[in-house]
This record gives structure tokens, C-alpha cells and sequence, in this order.
């Protein structure tokens, strides 16, 4: 048993010794004095920007690499200046939707390319609603749920995230991430050559810290 326990202690080293070399104010910054009730890592993000479109596939990588009872959060911002807050809410509104078919990956991949492939653009909701249904979606399923009180309560509580973070000068710009309301990553202190890694590392790193 001490054997067990000693070849335990051993493999631990390196993850303890990995994660000390983290720093606040290189490769992560406390953005709040509060930390949410439960483990949380928040995606700040827009369909607009092309460093987030960029970003996605890792940021799928990321949601699968953090422990299984951390909730990961995407969360659309709409004060980016390529479309209207109004067109840019709808589609927080059609991130939260979704979720709620059980067809978050798809149709996340869908609205990026959308914009960043096709080249289109999106005017009203109608055409949020037409992305959907040629990716397999039912389109009476998304109308009801684009107007319930719970898709509509779940994008304003994205809006008041985006507002409260915003306030303390924590959210400038996006892709963004924030683990447990607290700390942001600041990926440029990470090691480019591993950056992948790296920053799953550091995520992981502070999902443990209060």
C-alpha cells in the first residue's frame, strides 16, 4: 500500500511543479474578488470575430479536456461593430437554442461558416432560422423555442455576464475566457510551442483555485 501511495505521490510532482509556474499577472488575471458556486469556465465569444472562428475547434477540445462537473459556458456578445446589437442578440438567443436541441457543436460550426465562409450575412431572424433547417434542425421546434421564456432568460443572463464583466474592464475584447467568475486567461504569457497544452494546463490550474 505505501508503495502505491509513494508511486502516486510521484506522478502528482510534476503536475504540482507544472502548475506553480502559473502566475498571476503573466498567464492570468483576477478580474473579480467573487468565484461562482460551482466549477465554471466562460467562453466569451462573437460569430463576428475571426480570431473566435479561429478559435472554435480548440475551444471544442478545451469543453472535453476540464473535469466532468465544471460547467463550460459559451457566451455571444453583441457589441461587436460588423451587425446591429439586435441582430447580434438573436444570435446569443440562437446559441442558447442550440444547446437546448442538443445541436450546440453543428450549429455553432453552421453560423461561423455562415459568415466567415459563405461570406453571408445574417438580417433577421428568418435567416438564423434557415442555417438551422439546412443543418437538420426542425423549424417549428426552432420558432417555439427562439421565443420561450427560458431561451430568452438564458441570452439576457449572457447580456448581464457581458455587461458585469465588461464594467470591470475584465472583457475589451473577444475570444475571452473566464474561469469560475474570477480569473481570465491571458494567452499571450503561454508557451507557443505547446500552446494547446499549455492553456488546458492553466484552465484546469484554475478551476482549482478559489
Amino acid at each position: 500500500m505505501k508503495k502505491l501511495v509513494s508511486l502516486f505521490a510521484l506522478m502528482l510532482l510534476p503536475v504540482f511543479a507544472f502548475a506553480a509556474n502559473y502566475t498571476e499577472g503573466e498567464h492570468y488575471t483576477k478580474v473579480s474578488e467573487e468565484v461562482t458556486a460551482k466549477q465554471e469556465v466562460r467562453e466569451f465569444f462573437s460569430f463576428y470575430c475571426p480570431h473566435c472562428f479561429q478559435f472554435e475547434p480548440f475551444m471544442q477540445k478545451l469543453k472535453t479536456s476540464i473535469p466532468e462537473n465544471a460547467k463550460f459556458e459559451m457566451n455571444h456578445v453583441d457589441f461587436l461593430r460588423a451587425a446591429s446589437p439586435k441582430v447580434q442578440q438573436m444570435l446569443s438567443k440562437a446559441v442558447v437554442v442550440a444547446h437546448q436541441m442538443g445541436l450546440e457543436k453543428k450549429m455553432v460550426g453552421a453560423m461561423f461558416n455562415y459568415i466567415h465562409v459563405q461570406k453571408a450575412v445574417f438580417t433577421s431572424e428568418k435567416d438564423i432560422r434557415n442555417v438551422f433547417v439546412l443543418n437538420g434542425a426542425d423549424g417549428e421546434q426552432f420558432d417555439k423555442l427562439m421565443k420561450s421564456f427560458g431561451v430568452v432568460s438564458k441570452a439576457n443572463a449572457m447580456k448581464k455576464q457581458q455587461d458585469y464583466f465588461s464594467s470591470k474592464g475584465a472583457l475589451t475584447g473577444v475570444p475571452a475566457v473566464i474561469v469560475n467568475g474570477k480569473y481570465r486567461v491571458d494567452a499571450q504569457g503561454l508557451d507557443r510551442n505547446n500552446f494547446e497544452q499549455d492553456y488546458i494546463n492553466l484552465v484546469n490550474h484554475l478551476l482549482t483555485l478559489k
